[in-house]
């Protein structure tokens, strides 16, 4: 189904699901709105049936070109406390939705706009992306998670060095780093592929994939022993799950599986 926000866009074509933030004259800038949207919108879209969600930013020049900092120059340090975990739950959310999310980002992914695309399972972009944390320049630290999630992905030494000097990375040194899997020369190719991608892993149990995938997400917190623990857990619940009978059935009958996401 479709389902507008006053910031948001969300619909459905088949089984793939398209979230759009959609502030085009902000340049999709982050706002308490925004926020708010967000939240609700995965807190619904959490029993969405569908095999995955593509996030992407309306236009061509930004997924999401950051915070709206003349917004935020009135908070005080409780109003900006507030802001950051609102804004922290809403990746949260977005980051536990039980299906592939992929962030598209075309243009701009700046601040709060990386943030965003940090929540997601993994990012494609298009060949004009630019990713940074420039918040240090303006004499703020990332609030949204960026401090905790870049570091997972490229590491605590290339995470520091980003927040610290607040540069720009262009689309070639971001794939190099590993924060993008693979670059596009316009939107509708990105979309396309973004696409792809989903139709591949839709092949699979969608319910196996969302079990993997709270595994996956848990453990990066844990210790290597405590993270196995989690995997067994989630080895042995699988197991009674209609697809995994489905599947292994299938396999030793040498046929493609019907799985039911059950």
């Amino acid at each position: 189904m479709n389902k507008n926000f006053e910031t948001l866009e969300y619909s459905v074509e088949g089984d793939i699901g398209y979230l759009t933030f959609n502030r085009p004259k902000a340049l999709n800038a982050i706002s308490a709105q925004v926020i708010e949207d967000l939240i609700e919108f995965s807190e619904w879209a959490k029993d969405e049936k569908i095999k995955g969600l593509i996030v992407t930013g309306s236009g061509e020049k930004a997924f999401i070109a950051g915070a709206d900092i003349k917004a935020m120059c009135s908070m005080d340090s409780k109003e900006a406390t507030e802001f950051s975990a609102r804004g922290q739950k809403a990746t949260l959310l977005l980051e536990n939705l039980p299906f592939p999310v992929i962030a598209a980002v075309n243009g701009f992914a700046l601040g709060g706009g990386l943030e965003m695309a940090l929540a997601c399972d993994f990012m494609l972009a298009s060949d004009n992306a630019v990713f940074g944390l420039p918040e240090a320049s303006l004499g703020l630290v990332p609030g949204f998670g960026g401090t905790q999630r870049l570091a997972k992905i490229v590491g605590i030494n290339r995470a520091k060095e980003l927040i610290y000097t607040g540069r720009m990375v262009k689309i070639e040194e971001a794939k190099s780093m590993g924060l993008v899997l693979s670059s596009y020369a316009d939107k509708t190719q990105l979309i396309e592929a973004c696409v792809d991608l989903i139709k591949k892993s839709s092949k699979n149990s969608i319910n196996a994939i969302s079990v993997a995938k709270t595994a996956l997400n848990k453990g990066l917190e844990l210790s290597i022993e405590d993270g196995l623990k989690i995997e067994s857990a989630s080895f042995g619940e699988i197991f009674s799950s209609y697809d995994m009978k489905e599947g292994t059935q299938a396999f030793m009958e040498k046929r493609k599986p019907n799985f039911k996401g059950e």
